[in-house]
């Protein structure tokens, strides 16, 4: 089930976004070239929920990241998985834009959610 979160415009690019999906706790970035991400907003390395106030950043590679606030741990926006430690992950949300508006769906790599749709792609300006 897609819940609406807030309105695409109202999401600063760069930074995160703490919302309530259901009953889990999701960080929600827009990024500079406007794509989508949403995971999960506990740091599983101390169990804070702080993720939504991490530093985004893109690898070399183009790997789209956050790095938690509290120790500095990187994360893959699109798939989860801590970067220094493969297997450690934050679920990872579908997100979609319509109308303006951005919707977040259950976790996807849970394998809970077949119709989800991962908007990682930059979209135009709402």
């Amino acid at each position: 089930m897609w819940t609406p979160v807030c309105k695409y415009a109202e999401l600063e690019p760069g930074r995160g976004v703490a919302a309530l999906v259901g009953d889990e706790a999701v960080a929600l970035f827009r990024l500079g070239d406007g794509s989508l991400y949403a995971v999960g907003n506990t740091d599983p390395f101390c169990g804070a929920s702080v993720i939504s106030r991490g530093i985004t950043g893109m690898r070399g590679d183009g790997t789209a990241t956050v790095a938690s606030p509290m120790y500095k741990d990187v994360f893959d926006l699109a798939t989860g998985v801590a970067l220094e430690a493969p297997d450690v992950r934050l679920p990872v949300f579908a997100v979609r834009r319509h109308r303006g508006v951005v919707w977040v769906a259950p976790d996807v790599t849970s394998g809970t959610a077949a119709d989800a749709e991962l908007l990682t792609e930059p979209t135009p300006a709402a």
